[in-house]
């Protein structure tokens, strides 16, 4: 399995601006839904990369994941807004789940504190939220949005988390959730009881199953160095890892460090596949690389790769 980077997909129109893609989700129709931290919250493009739309004007703090369920309808994850958010997919509305810019206590284990992500089951139509940088813990919900259990602490042990950034299910119903500073991904099942964990990942950050593919094909965004002592290490990332159901490697891409040439990365932050296989990925290449320039620049945010033979 090898990808090729697609040069030049997904043009804005003029004057406009990611700044960043923190996460990114396609639909039915193959439309691919970009959350940015720009002025345009809600980019949507078709599978050519022709822009159709945008939405959530105003209506954002920050940029954090998107899921997009069975029905296509779209929940926006707000770090900053400590929510998570039901729209349609023409932009209105719907439900709100958490308390909108009041934060839990830190690392209190109640709902939310910075949460990062949303997943849904396609047995039952159970959410998973996972929270996140506040807390460390994941949430369930129901499909209205009620609260039912949680699960998690800080730590290292079997079901402690260190950052849950991500996270989704599979066909069964089993959780996976990318545990990032603890650079592993574990596995639960749907009332939180720890099945097991994949290792040999570097601060994995972006996390999708491809359900269609022999139990689940898994793709995990990596980020890179975070100490400067690993700046000049090889192979740390930034990369995208491609999983088996069994957390059996069978696919890498991105180069040995952080790039910006097409194929190389700088912060996949996000990562998705549609009907035909293609693999987009996100980046928050601003947040880790840009706005730490002088002066500060906008660095590509988003690329399209093609599985190729």
């Amino acid at each position: 399995m090898n990808f090729k980077a697609v040069e030049g997909w997904g043009k804005l129109p003029e004057g406009w601006h990611f700044v960043e893609v923190a996460g990114v989700a396609v639909d039915a129709k193959d439309n691919v839904f970009c959350f940015t931290r720009g002025e345009h919250p809600v980019i949507i493009f078709d599978r050519d990369g022709k822009f159709l739309r945008s939405w959530g004007e105003g209506q954002v703090r920050r940029a954090h994941g998107i899921t997009i369920d069975a029905d296509g309808t779209v929940w926006l994850t707000d770090d900053l807004q400590h929510t998570v958010r039901k729209f349609t997919p023409e932009g209105k509305h719907l439900l709100t789940i958490g308390d909108p810019d009041k934060p839990a206590t830190l690392q209190g284990g109640k709902p939310f504190n910075r949460p990062t992500h949303v997943a849904i089951c396609p047995k039952s139509g159970y959410l998973f939220v996972s929270d996140g940088y506040g807390n460390s813990r994941v949430h369930k919900y129901s499909p209205d949005g009620k609260h039912v259990m949680s699960w998690g602490e800080p730590g290292t042990d079997p079901g402690h988390f260190n950052l849950p950034h991500n996270l989704v299910t599979d066909r069964d119903g089993l959780v996976y959730v990318a545990d990032r500073e603890n650079h592993r991904v574990q596995i639960f099942d749907g009332q939180g009881r720890y099945q097991g964990q994949w290792n040999n990942l570097h601060r994995p950050c972006g996390l999708f199953v491809d359900r269609t593919q022999n139990g689940g094909t898994f793709y995990v965004g990596e980020l890179g160095h975070a100490l400067p002592v690993n700046e000049h290490v090889p192979n740390l990332g930034p990369r995208v890892t491609v999983l088996d159901a069994k957390g059996q490697k069978i696919a890498r891409f991105g180069g040995p460090f952080g790039g910006e040439k097409p194929g190389e990365f700088t912060a996949p932050h996000s990562v998705v596949t549609d009907s035909q296989g293609a693999v987009y990925v996100s980046e928050v290449s601003w947040t880790a690389g840009g706005s730490l320039e002088t002066p500060p620049r906008e660095i590509r945010s988003l690329q399209k790769f093609a599985r190729v033979a």
